[in-house]
């Protein structure tokens, strides 16, 4: 057996060992996995016989215990990082037995390993995004983006993408014939797009968030595609004329009914007053 490969065995056959008996074994393998704020830090491996309990900080800020004797590998620290989305965080994850959990030294004989540093701001991905409403009118095809709501609070409010990240945040339009697979790209400071288009024909489109100044997840998923449906809004024109002028020939024919019925009605009274009267 190789000699490199000697030392990872054994600390492999090491790690099953202290997993069986039950020895806390150091956390490892750290994610950090987050989506418009909503921030899990992830962990292996799963404990056997002892607990892990969480510990996050900002680079200025102190330890703050999390996810106490927990038996998961995962920790929801949204609530932290949330509270200044610019700051860089730390965390570190403590392996404890469960018998130790109410000692006063707890934390002085407890392992504990470190997880990457996370910065919200720069890393949290961008969720994807809805379309709220589309019209096409002619030449013009106007879109409407839904603004989506993040786990950031001001004020006991939540704030959507725009509200955090201003003037970093574009959202893009690609947009296409439906019977043409080539795609046009338009962009927005706004969450309203307004663009031109050949009048009459159907057009497929789909929306993304990006922030260009970013090394990672610079983009959100596209949106689901959706189609306008420029033959819907010309049946529903030609039934419409269609209705106008029925309408008006019904009553042409009622009118001239009605005309016709008046003249002869004359025509008898007229003939009434013009016969002699009878000899007695």
């Amino acid at each position: 057996m190789s000699r490199t490969l000697l030392p990872l065995l054994l600390g492999w056959v090491l790690a099953q060992v202290a997993e069986a008996t039950g020895t806390p074994v150091k956390a490892h393998n750290f994610t950090w996995k987050s989506t418009n704020f909503k921030t899990i830090l992830e962990w292996e491996p799963k404990p056997v016989g002892y607990v892990y309990t969480v510990e996050i900080s900002s680079e200025l800020g102190d330890w703050k215990k999390k996810c106490f004797f927990t038996t998961h590998t995962e920790c929801d620290l949204t609530d932290e990082i949330t509270e200044d989305v610019h700051q860089t965080y730390s965390a570190r994850v403590f392996s404890q037995l469960p018998k130790n959990t109410n000692t006063t030294d707890i934390w002085e004989d407890s392992l504990f390993s470190n997880s990457p540093k996370f910065t919200p701001y720069l890393e949290t991905k961008l969720g994807q995004l809805t379309i709220q409403s589309f019209e096409q009118v002619g030449t013009k095809l106007n879109v409407t983006v839904r603004d989506v709501r993040t786990l950031v609070r001001r004020n006991g409010t939540f704030l959507t993408l725009w509200d955090v990240f201003g003037k970093d945040l574009q959202y893009r339009l690609a947009y296409w014939k439906a019977s043409s697979s080539g795609k046009k790209i338009a962009k927005t400071d706004t969450n309203e797009f307004m663009v031109d288009v050949d009048e009459g024909k159907d057009y497929c489109f789909s929306v993304q968030a990006v922030i260009p100044t970013r090394q990672v997840n610079q983009k959100s998923p596209e949106s689901l595609p959706e189609c306008t449906r420029v033959e819907k809004g010309v049946l529903k024109e030609t039934i419409i004329v269609g209705a106008a002028v029925l309408v008006i020939i019904i009553f042409v024919i009622v009118l001239s009914v009605s005309l016709h019925k008046c003249r002869k009605a004359r025509m008898r009274q007229g003939g009434k007053e013009s016969s002699p009267l009878g000899i007695v």
